[in-house]
């Protein structure tokens, strides 16, 4: 076996775990699929962790995960694929990212390494064994690359600026009625 078909054959490996795990979370939160809360569950949760309008935002993270990981395990529009899950995951970092780095004790190890990993494979291609290699990489080019991670980036910015300010807010609420009761 030559160097680039192993190559090619560790990358259509990796899409594929790494793409099945995603579209498991996305799952979650679509559909209530491996004990997941499904929709209305997930958007109650964002709504908790800051993250509002709850129903657009589970909608939102579980489209980035199921679609990103269906997309990256095919190897179709690689870069796209790659930056709307690792976005995804940037919104799970930011709230994991209180508990410190390791996941067991609930840190933010485990959506940063699958984000990381999503974002290094739409960075390096899909490889020879995928969609983007036999349509002939239309939906793989160095524009789609750059595109694609910039606007995956400017969006994670804003939704996670966005749940900063909200909980800024609630606490300076909380803090107000501490002082008017306390």
């Amino acid at each position: 076996m030559t160097c680039r078909n192993r190559r090619d054959l560790g990358l259509l490996v990796l899409r594929a775990g790494t793409g099945a795990v995603l579209m498991a979370h996305g799952a979650q939160k679509l559909f209530g699929c491996f004990g997941g809360g499904g929709l209305e569950g997930t958007a109650a949760a964002m709504e908790h962790m800051g993250f509002t309008p709850g129903k657009q935002s589970a909608v939102a993270a579980g489209l980035g995960e199921m679609g990103g990981g269906a997309l990256l395990t095919l190897g179709l529009a690689t870069p796209a694929a790659g930056a709307a899950a690792a976005g995804a995951m940037a919104g799970a970092v930011a709230v994991h990212a209180p508990a410190g780095f390791f996941a067991q004790g609930g840190g933010f190890e485990y959506p940063a390494f699958l984000g990381f990993t999503a974002a290094a494979i739409g960075l390096a291609g899909a490889g020879r064994y995928s969609l983007d290699h036999a349509s002939d990489h239309v939906l793989d080019q160095p524009w789609t690359v750059a595109l694609a991670f910039l606007g995956s980036a400017v969006a994670a910015a804003a939704v996670v600026g966005r749940r900063a300010r909200n909980q800024e807010r609630e606490q300076d609420q909380e803090q107000d009625g501490v002082e008017t009761f306390g």
